[in-house]
């Protein structure tokens, strides 16, 4: 493509550089991440042992919605992903309302993973504020996305499998200590998960009170869907990556928590009350006092936190160039660099990470509880948005996508009542909570004004992206488009 003098691509379209492998672990690097290894710990203090079912459940939820965005993604890898694909098939506000909330979405979610970099480091430098760390983090993840999207990926690929591998490490150490014991260790057993209360200490209705807090992990998997626009082959590379998030999420997520539980009472591991200050993870290990192995797993938890912070600027950055693209932003956000990186959309982008450094600087206390709250608050509206858009998809287009959901719009209706259960359970679990829920609503009733006093007079349609999409897979072969 022609590039402008100033190195801007004309059209301002992004590059197709993306292999099937960096799109899955650009997902995994959202979905496997800090809601497991730091936020697990206020939903143990939920639910206790019983957190394994949360989770479980969770899974599951996060399984069928990644499944959807794959389904319609490998029909319509189109800029913009399911933001787009809502804004066909529902309407155009739907297509505004996902994705400013997948934006907002992914913008806390960067500003809490950086959060959780200061946390992680505060292992190493209990007397640092936190606030260095942040910046540090956020300055980072900013360069790093300022490079072509072929280098980011590759970036996100090593860090993403450095902390897949680590989680399928601990499971399989973990699963060892409890069942056979180790060299100077003897096997934990699993008395823990009846020792204190019983394996659901705080009542069955706890199970469902931590998706509240459960849910916040799997934001990312809905990513599969943003990154198919910038595919080298978008049908194969979403269907392999949508299969593969499927079972890695309830295996990595539920052998996890039952290793963590199992080997430590669950009131030490819970993080419930007060702020939270470590990981379920490190704190396995530190007990056991095993030599420098809960240094280890800090830095390998700490990774996992730049992973997550760097795939969630990439999405926001991503959105808020689509927005641009079709006027729901001012249109100056669609433009991209001679790489083809959107940057004027990626600075605008960098404000959750500018926020947590403000905030820790300011002092406030529960800074990764908050963004954590406000995260999940809108990720529930986004993956609501997907879950109705496929309901009318198959009403519309049936099976036109060579990869299809077992069950179909049934099952897609199974996922839409656990994502309005989570978002009525986080009224019943804290006041922090309630904050987050207060922030969000807001946000969505500023940005549905703004539609309605003259934005949506200037929204452009998105038939030049799905024309665009039909161009790209006309070339690609046949056999891949069976393989």
């Amino acid at each position: 493509m022609a590039q402008s003098t100033t190195g801007t691509q004309q059209g301002g379209e992004l590059a197709r550089s993306l292999s099937n492998g960096q799109m899955t672990m650009i997902a995994l690097g959202l979905a496997v991440g800090t809601g497991l290894f730091l936020g697990s710990g206020a939903a143990i203090g939920i639910a206790g042992p019983a957190v394994i079912v949360s989770y479980a459940i969770g899974s599951l939820i996060a399984a069928i919605i990644g499944a959807c965005a794959g389904e319609m993604a490998v029909r319509y890898p189109v800029r913009g992903g399911f933001g787009t694909i809502a804004g066909k098939f529902l309407g155009p506000f739907s297509g505004y309302l996902t994705r400013w909330a997948y934006w907002m979405t992914t913008v806390t979610l960067a500003g809490a993973e950086v959060v959780a970099v200061g946390k992680y480091m505060a292992y190493w430098y209990p007397q640092a504020p936190l606030w260095i760390w942040v910046l540090i983090a956020g300055g980072a993840i900013f360069v790093l996305n300022l490079t072509s999207v072929k280098s980011f990926g590759t970036v996100e690929f090593l860090l993403s499998s450095i902390k897949v591998s680590a989680v399928i490490l601990f499971i399989i150490f973990g699963l060892a200590l409890v069942f056979l014991g180790l060299p100077g260790q003897d096997a934990s057993g699993v008395a823990n998960l009846t020792a204190d209360g019983g394996f659901v200490p705080n009542g069955p209705a706890s199970i469902w009170l931590a998706l509240a807090v459960v849910m916040f992990s799997f934001g990312g998997i809905e990513l599969i869907s943003i990154s198919a626009a910038e595919a080298k082959d978008p049908v194969r590379s979403v269907r392999s990556s949508a299969k593969a998030m499927m079972w890695r999420l309830a295996t990595f997520y539920v052998l996890s928590l039952f290793v963590v539980v199992a080997i430590i009472p669950w009131r030490n591991a819970s993080q419930l009350t007060g702020e939270i200050e470590g990981s379920p993870f490190v704190m396995v290990f530190t007990e056991l006092g095993i030599p420098y192995i809960g240094g280890i797993t800090n830095f390998v938890v700490l990774t996992a936190a730049l992973s997550g912070a760097n795939a969630a600027l990439y999405a926001a950055t991503r959105l808020l160039h689509s927005l641009g693209h079709e006027r729901m932003a001012p249109k100056v956000l669609s433009r991209t660099s001679g790489s083809g990186i959107p940057a004027i959309a990626l600075t605008v982008s960098s404000v959750g990470a500018v926020v947590a450094v403000v905030m820790a600087i300011s002092g406030v206390g529960n800074i990764f509880s908050y963004m954590m709250a406000l995260v999940t608050v809108c990720v529930l509206v986004v993956w609501s948005m997907i879950l109705l858009s496929y309901i009318a998809f198959k009403r519309k287009e049936g099976n036109a996508s060579p990869f299809r959901v077992f069950g179909g719009s049934a099952t897609a209706l199974v996922a839409l009542a656990g994502v309005l259960a989570t978002f009525i359970a986080m009224f019943f679990v804290s006041s922090t909570m309630l904050t987050s829920v207060s922030v969000g609503l807001g946000f969505f009733a500023l940005i549905t004004v703004l539609y309605f006093a003259g934005v949506n007079k200037g929204v452009q349609t998105s038939e030049d992206a799905f024309e665009e999409v039909r161009t790209v897979t006309s070339q690609i072969p046949a056999a891949s488009k069976k393989s």
